[in-house]
């Protein structure tokens, strides 16, 4: 069994994916939220559809908040190689 050594296995990268992961969450959905609510002509009301949009949207940015930090680790992995 090989053992990998990079930052993906270093102690406290989980923790930094999972913190990087809520804080896009929470960013792209009050981002999202503040649009629906202070965008000029809408109805200033947040809805339903309003709330799922910002859950997709949150959603999404958490995917690729995690996507980029994989990409970010694994390049750092082969440069230390």
């Amino acid at each position: 069994m090989t053992e990998q050594h990079g930052p993906e296995t270093a102690p406290g990268y989980a923790a930094r994916r999972r913190r990087g992961g809520i804080v896009a969450f929470v960013v792209g959905l009050a981002a999202t939220l503040a649009f629906f609510a202070f965008f000029p002509g809408m109805p200033h009301v947040i809805d339903w559809g309003a709330v799922l949009v910002s859950l997709t949207v949150g959603t999404l940015a958490r995917a690729g908040c995690r996507a980029w930090m994989a990409k970010e680790a694994e390049k750092k992995r082969i440069s230390h190689l």
